[in-house]
């Protein structure tokens, strides 16, 4: 449980400062190389690559060097703690609404589709 919590920590304080955001949501899209991730931010390579060091050391990036050029990958699952953690803070409200449409889904009947 303890790595669990320091897992999430690591990641929410990733994911605090918004350029960081930024960069995980631009490789969400794909890898990039580091700079073509900098290009939309007026900072220096050195102020890029540290938030870099700060995301892969929480676990959501991974960087491969390949000649000259570093690329940077979002890690598969790297938000899975995340997600889970957010999860487990839902009120037993939504937890018993989701059920319901879940159940709703899976009894109530389909009309039948009409075929030309």
């Amino acid at each position: 449980m303890v790595k669990y919590r320091e897992d999430v920590d690591a990641v929410l304080r990733a994911l605090a400062d918004p350029t960081r955001r930024a960069v995980v949501e631009r490789l969400a899209k794909g890898p990039a190389i580091v700079s073509a991730l900098g290009e939309p931010f007026a900072m220096t390579l050195p102020a890029l690559m540290q938030h870099l060091r700060i995301l892969e050391e929480a676990g959501i990036v991974t960087s491969q060097k390949v000649g000259r050029s570093r690329t940077v990958s979002l890690r598969p699952g790297a938000l899975d703690v995340l997600h889970l953690w957010l999860d487990g803070q839902r009120t037993p409200a939504e937890r018993q609404a989701d059920r319901l449409g879940i159940h709703l889904s899976r009894t109530t009947p389909h009309p039948p589709k009409e075929t030309p």
